[in-house]
């Protein structure tokens, strides 16, 4: 594209719009998960260590996709509401291995079971295969920007 080159209407321009649905799924997930007392971000990581418990607070940061500084902000939140829980001391090196607690586990339930009814109603105009069909074109596109 030349430097004059516009990049057309901005409802046609499929970056444009992938960035508008991700904002406004974004802001819907915000809405559910706040009776919970929760934020994106922290729902992101009971969801993440409930899957892959253990993980550092690089690793958390990285799945979740904040920076480091961001994540512990967020672990000490969980931490100091129970529902996570870390060593004193790292076992080897410098991480300090995170899990969920009972109360986490409890937490996560009700906030998976509420950001799983904003992505039902996101995808209720589509019908099973055209979300199966979605998600791969997602993926691909993901696939396409990454450097290897």
């Amino acid at each position: 594209m030349s430097q004059g080159e516009q990049v057309g209407p901005l409802d046609e321009a499929v970056g444009y719009v992938l960035k508008r649905a991700a904002t406004a799924l974004r802001t819907a997930m915000d809405a559910a998960l706040r009776p919970l007392d929760l934020t994106v971000p922290q729902y992101s990581c009971l969801e993440v260590l409930s899957q892959q418990p253990g993980l550092s607070n690089a690793e958390l940061a990285r799945a979740v996709f904040v920076t480091r500084q961001s994540m512990n902000l967020v672990l000490r939140g969980l931490q100091d509401r129970g529902l996570i829980t870390r060593p004193t001391t790292a076992p080897h090196g410098r991480a300090l291995p995170t899990e969920l607690t009972p109360a986490g586990r409890k937490q996560l339930k009700a906030a998976s079971t509420a950001v799983r009814a904003v992505e039902a109603r996101m995808l209720a105009p589509f019908s099973p295969s055209r979300q199966k069909h979605l998600l791969g074109d997602l993926q691909t596109c993901i696939q396409a920007l990454e450097i290897s």
